[in-house]
């Protein structure tokens, strides 16, 4: 949305959904739903791309103009992640890094310690670091704390498609954040993401969703409009949840009809 461009680095963006790349069938399928989502900035896990090869996922990023977020996709510590970041920095000339450092392969949740320590050194390294992270508003408020530019709490695990399982966490998070919060991983279908939206988020991040999708590049227009729906809405302002109904005409001028007298005979 034009109007309502969001930031990130420093640097502005008019879409906030961001895509990943994991997961396409083929890089002709990955480029139509990369076009279809209207996505500016996507991510790369480096450990699983090479630069210099052509037809790569990096030469698609190239032809469309998106912008490279590189991730560290496969770290279980800290030191991986900040060599994988370093190297990333050398190898694309950007100092933006989605910091990831995973506690196991079964459940890719993110290890708190070790994302908490990398990130500290990342910053201090002159990087831009965007975590992910556990939907723990402590957590968050501590990664905000050491100068990360951004707070990304997973919905649920990485490609299970279980959508926000705890919105109210998500909540607490957006309310006491000063940097942009983006939903990462667990988005399934577009609802999820326009909930994160309506719940306060300042972005979507997703792969799976798409990219597994039975028609990724449906899915991708889908998403793209369920981001902007939902940012709409927050703008917007929700009514009130109630108990009871509340008409919605006003009560008050209502013709005063005689029960005795039908209007019609």
């Amino acid at each position: 949305m034009a109007d309502d461009p969001f930031s990130l680095g420093g640097t502005s963006f008019t879409s906030r959904l961001i895509m990943g790349t994991g997961g396409a069938p083929s890089l002709d399928v990955l480029e139509r739903s990369l076009v279809a989502s209207g996505t500016e900035l996507t991510t790369v896990a480096m450990r699983r791309v090479n630069a210099s090869v052509h037809g790569s996922v990096l030469s698609v990023l190239d032809k469309l103009g998106i912008r490279v977020l590189p991730n560290t996709a496969g770290c279980f510590t800290a030191g991986e992640a900040v060599l994988t970041a370093r190297l990333a920095r050398e190898a694309l000339g950007t100092d933006l890094v989605k910091l990831e450092v995973i506690a196991d392969e079964r459940t890719l949740l993110p290890d708190p310690i070790e994302t908490l320590e990398a990130a500290e050194t990342l910053v201090d390294d002159g990087f831009t670091v965007l975590p992910y992270t556990n939907d723990d508003p402590v957590l968050a408020r501590k990664l905000e704390d050491v100068g990360c530019a951004a707070i990304m709490p997973l919905g649920s695990p990485i490609g299970s498609g279980l959508g926000i399982r705890n919105p109210h966490n998500f909540q607490l998070i957006v309310e006491h954040a000063r940097v942009p919060v983006i939903l990462d991983a667990g988005a399934g279908t577009a609802s999820d993401a326009a909930l994160a939206m309506e719940l306060g988020c300042a972005g979507v991040m997703l792969a799976s969703a798409v990219t597994r999708a039975q028609e990724p590049v449906l899915m991708a227009d889908a998403m793209r409009h369920a981001v902007e729906a939902g940012r709409l809405a927050y703008r917007a302002g929700r009514i009130p949840r109630r108990h009871f109904a509340q008409a919605s005409s006003p009560t008050e001028g209502r013709a005063a009809l005689d029960p005795e007298r039908p209007a019609f005979q």
